[in-house]
């Protein structure tokens, strides 16, 4: 049980990975850095297409990722 869930941690771990890189940048330059939170916290900015794709992987893949991190601690 305890390899079986490693593997799998691997797996999503590499996708994981993948899919964050895949993901374009919301702005660039230290500028971007400062207003770019303000902007995704007050939602100025939507996600559309591919971009919304890759979000809702990328929060699944996390939550995956944290389930199957303390399952292992577990066993």
């Amino acid at each position: 049980m305890h390899t079986v869930l490693l593997i799998l941690l691997i797996i999503v771990s590499v996708a994981l990975i993948t899919i964050v890189l895949l993901q374009s940048g919301k702005s660039a330059g230290l500028s971007g850095a400062i207003s770019g939170g303000a902007e995704q916290l007050f939602g100025k900015q939507k996600a559309r297409g591919m971009d919304l794709i890759l979000h809702r992987i990328t929060i699944v893949l996390a939550v995956l990722f944290f389930i199957l991190t303390l399952a292992i601690v577990k066993l």
